[in-house]
C-alpha cells in the first residue's frame, strides 16, 4: 500500500504527518498504530512493528511532500522535491555512468534526472535497512523511457514523477523469493 501526500506544512510537521499516513495505512489492514505501539529496530535502526513481523513499512518526507509505504516485503520509499542538486553529492553517490548521464542531459532536465536517480538509491538502501552507509555508487540505475534499468536482483522498483516534475517518489520492494 502506498500513500503520497503533497501538502504545505511547516518543516517540523512533516514527520508527524508521515506517521499519520502510516496510521491510516495500518488501520486499513486492521492494525492499530499509535504512540504505545511496540516498535523494534533492526541492527542498523530500521523500525518495524514488534507484534507484526510480516508487515513492513517505510516513510519519507521532504519540503511539500510526504510518503508512506506498507508491504508484506521489506520496502523502502524516498520522496524529494526537485531543486538544484549539489554536484558533490553526485560525485560521492553516483556511478561514473550515472554522472555522465546527468552531465550529458539537457540543462532543463538535469535536476529531475538527478533526483530520479537519487530517490531510487535512497529507496533501495532503506529497503535493505542499511541507510546511506551503503556504497551508493554501486547501486546503478538508468532509464529506457519510463522503465527503470538496474542489475540489482530480487528487487522491484517503481517511480512516480508528480506535479510536472516538481516531485519524485521512488519505491523498492525486496522479493521474498516467491516471485
Amino acid at each position: 500500500m502506498l500513500m503520497i501526500s503533497m501538502i504545505d506544512l511547516d518543516k517540523r510537521e512533516f514527520h508527524s504527518h508521515a506517521h499519520k499516513m502510516l496510521r491510516e495505512c495500518l488501520r486499513k489492514m486492521g492494525i492499530e498504530y499509535g504512540d504505545a505501539t511496540p516498535i523494534v529496530k533492526g541492527k542498523l535502526g530500521k523500525p518495524s512493528l514488534a507484534e507484526y513481523p510480516d508487515v513492513h513499512y517505510n516513510l519519507s518526507h521532504a519540503s511539500g511532500i510526504a510518503a508512506c509505504m506498507v508491504s508484506d516485503r521489506e520496502c523502502g520509499i524516498d520522496c524529494e522535491n526537485v531543486r538544484d542538486f549539489r554536484p558533490n553529492v553526485m560525485k560521492r553517490a553516483f556511478s561514473e555512468k550515472e554522472r555522465e548521464m546527468v552531465e550529458k542531459a539537457p540543462e532543463s532536465e538535469k535536476n529531475l534526472l538527478f533526483f530520479r536517480l537519487w530517490t531510487l538509491k535512497e529507496a533501495y538502501v532503506k529497503a535493505l535497512g542499511v541507510g546511506i552507509s551503503y556504497p551508493m555508487d554501486t547501486a546503478e540505475f538508468s532509464f529506457d523511457g519510463e522503465n527503470i534499468i538496474t542489475d540489482i536482483e530480487n528487487c522491484r522498483f517503481r517511480q512516480f514523477i508528480l506535479k510536472n516534475g516538481s516531485f519524485v517518489v521512488s519505491v523498492c520492494e525486496i522479493n521474498n523469493g516467491d516471485n
